[in-house]
Order: C-alpha cells, then sequence, then structure tokens
C-alpha cells in the first residue's frame, strides 16, 4: 500500500513539475501580487481623516496650516458641486478652499467632520466663512453591502466560467462540440447568459432576503439596480471566458483567474474607498469591471442616482463585455493540445 501510495505521490509531483506553465505562475504570482500591494500601499497607514483642497495648483503649492497635520489625508479636488456632493454623504469629511480668508464645507452629522472644523478654526490665522451640508450618514452595512455581493458575483462568473471551460476542454468535450456547426461566438454567448441567468437569480435572492432583516438604504430604482448588476455580471463572465479561451490547465486556470480577483478586490471599492489615493492607481481601477459595477450600484443605492447619472458606468461594463466576448472569441482554442 505504501508503495502504490508513493508512486501516485510522485507522478501528481512530477505532473505538475512539467507543466511549466502552472508551476511559473505558482511562483510568479505571489510575488507579483506582493509587489503590487506594496506598490499601491506604499504610503504607510492609511489616515483616519479625509479631507478634500479646493485647488487648481498642488498641495505644495498651498499654504494653509492644517496642511501640515501628518495625521489627516489631504487631495487635490477641481470640482466643487461634485466634491460638496461627497462631504453630503460623508465620503469626505471636509472640503476646504484655502484662498484668503477661506471657506469650508462640513457635514453637520458628520463626527469626524466636527473634530476637523475645530482643528481648522484652532489653527487658521483668519476666520473662514463657514457652510453646512446636509445628508444623512451612511451606514457601514449600507456601503458594504454592495461590495460583499459584487464579490460574490465577481468570484462566482470568473471561477465558475473560466474553471468549467477548462474542463470541458480538458475533458474532451470541446473537441467533440467542434464537430458540430457549432461557432466559438456562439459557444461563449451561451456560457454567459448561462451563468447570468444563476448568477442574477442567486443574488436576487440574497439581496432581497437580507434587506427583508437589515432594510438597507436604497434610494433609486430596483429596475436600475438590476441592470446595473446583469451588466456587471455579463462582463464578468465574459472577463472569465476570455481568460480561459486558450487554457488548458487547470492549475493556470487558476493563477490567472486570482491575477484579475485581487486587484478588483483591493482597488474597486469592495471594502474601502479608494478616494484621495494616487491620481495613476484610481485610473487603473476604472478599466476594472468591478469598480463600474461598485461605482454605479452605490451611486443608485445610496444617492439615488438615475439612468442619465450612471450611464457613464453602464457603457463602460457594456464595452467591456463586447471586447472581452470578441477577444474570447478570437483567441478560443477547441482542443486541449
Amino acid at each position: 500500500m505504501i508503495r502504490r501510495f508513493l508512486a501516485l505521490l510522485q507522478a501528481r509531483n512530477m505532473e505538475f513539475l512539467r507543466d511549466r506553465s502552472s508551476l511559473g505562475w505558482n511562483i510568479a504570482f505571489p510575488i507579483l501580487l506582493v509587489f503590487g500591494l506594496a506598490l499601491i500601499f506604499n504610503d504607510g497607514e492609511r489616515a483616519i481623516f479625509k479631507v478634500g483642497v479646493l485647488t487648481h495648483s498642488s498641495l505644495e503649492q498651498v499654504d494653509h496650516p492644517i496642511l501640515d497635520d501628518p495625521h489627516i489625508e489631504f487631495f487635490v479636488v477641481n470640482n466643487e458641486q461634485e466634491a460638496v456632493r461627497k462631504v453630503r454623504l460623508h465620503k469626505i469629511d471636509l472640503l476646504l478652499d484655502p484662498t484668503a480668508p477661506g471657506r469650508y464645507w462640513v457635514n453637520q452629522q458628520s463626527q469626524k467632520g466636527h473634530f476637523l472644523e475645530i482643528q481648522l478654526l484652532a489653527g487658521s490665522p483668519e476666520t473662514p466663512e463657514r457652510v453646512e451640508v446636509d445628508g444623512d450618514p451612511v451606514r457601514l452595512i449600507d456601503w458594504l453591502m454592495p461590495g460583499i455581493l459584487g464579490m460574490n458575483m465577481m468570484f462566482s462568473c470568473l471561477f465558475g466560467v473560466g474553471y468549467v471551460v477548462v474542463r470541458y476542454r480538458k475533458s474532451g468535450f470541446l473537441k467533440r462540440l467542434n464537430a458540430t456547426p457549432t461557432r466559438a461566438i456562439e459557444f461563449l454567448a451561451a456560457q454567459v447568459f448561462s451563468r447570468l441567468l444563476l448568477i442574477m437569480t442567486l443574488t436576487a435572492a440574497v439581496f432581497v432576503g437580507t434587506d427583508l432583516i437589515l432594510d438597507f438604504r436604497m434610494e433609486g430604482s430596483y429596475l436600475l439596480l438590476f441592470t446595473t448588476a446583469a451588466l456587471g455580471a455579463m462582463a464578468l463572465i465574459a472577463m472569465g471566458l476570455m481568460i480561459s479561451a486558450r487554457v488548458s490547465s487547470e492549475e493556470l486556470a487558476g493563477g490567472l483567474l486570482n491575477f484579475v480577483t485581487w486587484p478588483m478586490m483591493v482597488l474597486s471599492d469592495v471594502f474601502f474607498s479608494m478616494e484621495g489615493s494616487h491620481p495613476a492607481i484610481v485610473t487603473l481601477a476604472k478599466f476594472l469591471p468591478l469598480t463600474q459595477l461598485m461605482q454605479a450600484s452605490r451611486a443608485v443605492m445610496l444617492e439615488g442616482a438615475g439612468f442619465a447619472e450612471v450611464l457613464p458606468q453602464l457603457a463602460a461594463l457594456a464595452t467591456m463585455t463586447l471586447v472581452f466576448l470578441l477577444l474570447g472569441a478570437f483567441w478560443f482554442r477547441w482542443r486541449g493540445d
């Protein structure tokens, strides 16, 4: 029995070691992940307070005593109306216009805004103009719920589709299917709508069931939220199909799928806001489908956004779906050898 066990152990180890793509990816992925996270969070511990500074220049060119406080995160904002909206929604704690004699916007229902106001007035040489902004605080669960559902959709869409296609290819099912008149784009489209039906049914059931208990904040249209979720799911499914279009190794497929899921978990506002992060990182995040899904769904749920407000995100998701499907069809391989 021991000899049989050792023979099977050796055979499996040799199979893995001979699969150079899987072996290389298992070495490369953790290294890329560590360096990627180090690059994103190289500024140390994240600040508790966030203050937007209304200016068209860099922060280094702004002269104000409060900017010397190392425990507050300051970042430049150019759009006053958009920044005030974020103060109302508690996305930023205070908005400062540093031009003399100065002006600041604070949400009177924000505890962080209250302490920042005290700090600002204590250090300002002149008393700045105070502008009150009204807006109920968003509960943590209200903000997290779209992220939790979006993360669940991401894993279900990517791994649920990616592994299935790889298994089909490895077992020879795709090879037999290739003998029929079925085209690659038809096969991929069928996979998209099959997974979409399952994902949307399960996600809707989870949303309704938890909403009955926790009573989530919902300011917008349920139909628009459902449409947003459907487009987001289609983009994620199409991405999973594109990744698995030519892969025949389940180990390599897992590595590639992890390579795209981890950046989305970190950069797509799933558990924390990227507001105030480096502009390059914010720009990169916009190319991730989960980012567009999070921005649109939170705008509908928490801000009551209509179709026109979330149209850019919906258009981006639709475009990503089309691009991923076309690339997947172009790269698609029926055989595993």
